[in-house]
């Protein structure tokens, strides 16, 4: 998957969680812990992957069950201690929430499903070496044009904009946490002060 459909998938997730379950909206810090976690997996393995060789494939530690949810248990119980548990679980989500998504995302490219790379180390998959970082994303890139290019590209091409469509309304509905108030009251209920 993209790094903005993990976005879009993991923000629309939290945000809908949040506003359901506990009548709120995520704040900068639940927005941009979602962010991150949505992110994660690829952080870690693609350039250890694709630039520094240290790992056979993209899709290898950080994406592996054995790594994400010990480590997710751990973040969540790190931001409970400090009185953060949402921006915690909003991390949490969005890493896990990557997981199975990477491993559904082949069926789009005619590959099929592949959840055997989500048990790393004891199923190790194909490299995915196809040069340096660049060149991989590259490649990547390409394969995406071929798909687009196939038949069955106008119904991606409707997927991606309903699914960040989706995304940003949320976003924005949500006050567009994350991005820095320069000028804006910081709450609802923040009142005017005029100066004489």
């Amino acid at each position: 998957m993209w790094p903005w459909e993990h976005l879009a998938v993991g923000y629309l997730v939290v945000a809908l969680a949040l506003r359901f379950g506990w009548h709120r909206s995520p704040d900068a810090w639940t927005a941009v812990a979602v962010a991150v976690g949505t992110q994660f997996a690829d952080l870690v393995d693609k350039p250890l992957a694709w630039q520094f060789g240290v790992l056979e494939s993209g899709t290898s530690v950080a994406h592996s069950i054995f790594v994400a949810v010990p480590l997710s248990v751990l973040i969540v119980a790190v931001a409970w201690y400090f009185d953060r548990t949402v921006v915690g679980a909003a991390f949490a989500v969005g890493y896990l929430l990557h997981l199975p998504a990477d491993a559904m995302y082949g069926a789009v490219y005619g590959s099929g499903m592949d959840f055997g790379k989500l048990l790393w180390p004891v199923v190790t998959g194909p490299s995915s070496d196809y040069g340096s970082f660049f060149e991989n994303f590259a490649f990547y890139l390409e394969r995406l044009g071929r798909v687009l290019d196939s038949p069955r590209g106008l119904a991606i091409i409707a997927f991606e904009v309903t699914l960040l469509g989706s995304a940003f309304v949320v976003w924005v509905a949500d006050g567009l946490p994350g991005i820095p108030r320069i000028g804006r009251p910081r709450g609802r209920n923040v009142r005017r002060v005029e100066h004489r």
